[in-house]
């Protein structure tokens, strides 16, 4: 399957490529539609209506504080293609982004499709890497 990956302005431009060599041609960024420094409640529209699966480190902002608490932009919406958060306890340079991401582009080319769900991929202080996946909005939403 491919995706349409959105590389939010929070993360390098430089991923759309590796989203690209890895076959998701129509992935893109931010920066590269004109839509740097928009809002995020704006911005979760232009996401909706392109039908793009969002990548982000603002996990909160767009999932709310805990994996189903409400609060976050996508916590209430009821169809969506998707939400990936990029999660490090060190410091998330491109190096470190790069290494997540791949690890996304890993775990997207076993996934049929991400429809009302979340994929985190959190690195702990050692440099261990996990990944989880998770229904946004909750069935009990």
């Amino acid at each position: 399957m491919t995706w349409r990956l959105l590389i939010d302005e929070c993360l390098s431009p430089d991923l759309v490529e590796l989203a690209i060599d890895a076959g998701h041609v129509e992935s893109t960024c931010l920066r590269d539609r004109g839509l740097l420094g928009t809002q995020d409640w704006t911005l979760i529209k232009h996401v909706l209506d392109a039908d793009f699966t969002l990548v982000t480190v603002n996990a909160q902002d767009f999932r709310g504080r805990g994996q189903n608490a409400p609060g976050g932009l996508y916590a209430h919406i009821e169809l969506h293609a998707g939400l990936i958060c990029l999660n490090s306890a060190r410091s998330m340079d491109l190096r470190a982004q790069r290494v997540l991401f791949e690890e996304v582009l890993d775990a997207l080319a076993e996934l049929p499709d991400l429809t009302n769900q979340v994929l985190e991929v959190m690195e702990d202080e050692n440099g261990e890497v996990s990944i989880i996946i998770y229904d946004l909005p909750s069935p009990e939403s």
